[in-house]
């Protein structure tokens, strides 16, 4: 009888556990990134009344005669499928679709979590604003050249977004062509002067136009504007020749790159010539001294500003010998444009997208993107190993294994998406059937008890 109500018991706290966890997930119905639970049982040991006897010649064998002593919780598992996604426009919020985490750090703490509602503080610090934990990733640096580039294959940091900050100006070094030159204009008379010369390159009706100005807006190292003027004129078959002028540029040359060691500059010279195919295909550039046919075809100007006795140089980078992939020469109407320049002024930084790799990028005030840092994603040989830490945050423990740290989207880690949040996997269709089969099952045992009880009081009212 004893086992009776023993057996009741243990059948009575296992659904109660049970009911626990079940409450705990429908009360987190809600809870971002929050994963839910299940609870599975197993038997008790169990007392041998009779031992199992092998078969004999003249007798079969006999099974065990065992009692069981009810059950006991076998595990309480942790779901970690994923969750919906739930639009919220804003741009810190991060959700994860696939496997891993975020990390979060608390001092020397390390947690992860998959609840992406991150914010700024007022230092620019990324962090989770319900609790001020700060997300860990990687924050970029700059290169010699200026840049600002992303390393994830070093340690993750507290991520800083410096909102506000100043980016200094950049003078130009390049600018890259991709255009076209008319190859069926007539060539500009050599003798030609130099008004008459603009005359044809600007001519109001496109028929009678022999050449071509294209303007671009470069800086110097101030970030102040200047404007690089390159007219292009047909001089010959195949053959045109173009003319550099920039405003309040003094002493300027222009000199084709050629092969190491064969370069020569001569000053003042603000002219090179182009040559092509008969097929349209630029081959080489010359400056009248040195000339370059293989490669990438270039030409660098030199100059100085008012002010400033610095030489500066900005190579004009014509395309690949061979290619069509910068100036060309076809029958068809004149393109000749610069398209690219690496310059800008000094500009501030005023907002920041995150892309589905976790790179958040910067957009500046003077219309320049660098990016500024990358969020961190950590995965787990056995994720459900993972302790909960409250929060909606995890901790390593002995069964989940050390976290395996990277870059979304990269070896088995999932992407981030920007402007959502990843809602609780919680199925109240399937928590409210189990409230009802825990319930039951709480009732049948209780029911156990009670009838255990009964047999004892009968038991009891022999010895009258």
């Amino acid at each position: 009888m004893m086992r009776t109500l023993y057996a009741g018991v243990s059948g009575l706290k296992n659904h109660q556990i049970r009911m626990d966890v079940v409450s705990n997930n429908i009360a987190n119905v809600n809870t971002t990134g929050f994963k839910a639970e299940r609870v599975n049982f197993q038997d008790m040991i169990s007392q041998l009344i009779q031992g199992a006897a092998e078969p004999k010649a003249n007798i079969g064998g006999v099974n065990p005669k065992q009692v069981g002593l009810g059950a006991m919780v076998a595990a309480i598992d942790k779901l970690m499928t994923q969750g919906a996604l739930q639009t919220t426009g804003k741009n810190t919020d991060l959700a994860i679709t696939g496997e891993g985490f975020f990390i979060l750090k608390d001092g020397d703490k390390q947690f992860f979590t998959r609840a992406g509602a991150f914010d700024v503080d007022k230092d620019g610090n990324f962090v989770n604003p319900a609790n001020g934990m700060k997300v860990q990733g990687w924050n970029a640096r700059k290169d010699p050249t200026g840049k600002r580039v992303v390393n994830p294959a070093g340690e993750i940091e507290d991520i800083v977004i410096p909102l506000y900050e100043k980016e200094p100006a950049k003078e130009t070094t390049f600018v890259r062509f991709k255009s076209n030159l008319n190859s069926a204009v007539l060539p500009i008379p050599a003798g030609a002067t130099d008004a008459e010369r603009y005359n044809f390159i600007t001519a109001a009706d496109p028929n009678e136009r022999r050449g071509h100005l294209t303007t671009i807006v470069v800086y110097d190292d101030q970030g102040r504007e200047q404007t690089l003027k390159v007219f292009m004129w047909k001089s010959d078959v195949n053959k045109w020749t173009a003319s550099v002028s920039m405003t309040q540029a003094e002493q300027l040359t222009v000199d084709v790159l050629g092969p190491a060691g064969q370069n020569t500059t001569v000053p003042g010279n603000t002219r090179f010539e182009l040559f092509f195919t008969p097929d349209g295909k630029l081959v080489s550039v010359s400056d009248g001294t040195d000339s370059k046919n293989d490669g990438s075809l270039t030409a660098q100007i030199s100059f100085r500003l008012p002010g400033n006795p610095a030489v500066r140089n900005i190579e004009l980078r014509l395309g690949t010998a061979g290619e069509v992939d910068g100036i060309t020469q076809f029958a068809s109407q004149f393109t000749t444009k610069a398209v690219e320049q690496d310059g800008y002024t000094m500009g501030y930084l005023e907002s920041f997208v995150i892309d589905p790799s976790g790179v958040i990028t910067g957009i500046f005030s003077n219309g320049v993107q660098q990016p500024l840092a990358q969020v961190a994603l950590a995965n787990f040989t056995n994720p459900e190993g993972l302790n909960k830490a409250g929060e909606n945050n995890f901790q390593v423990s002995n069964n989940s294994g050390e976290p395996i740290i990277g870059e979304a989207g990269v070896a088995g880690l999932g992407k981030i998406n920007a402007g959502f949040l990843e809602m609780s996997n919680v199925d109240l269709a399937d928590q409210f059937t189990d409230m009802i089969v825990t319930q039951r099952g709480f009732q049948a045992n209780s029911r156990s008890i009670t009838t255990a009880d009964q047999m004892i009081q009968e038991l009891l009212g022999l010895k009258r």
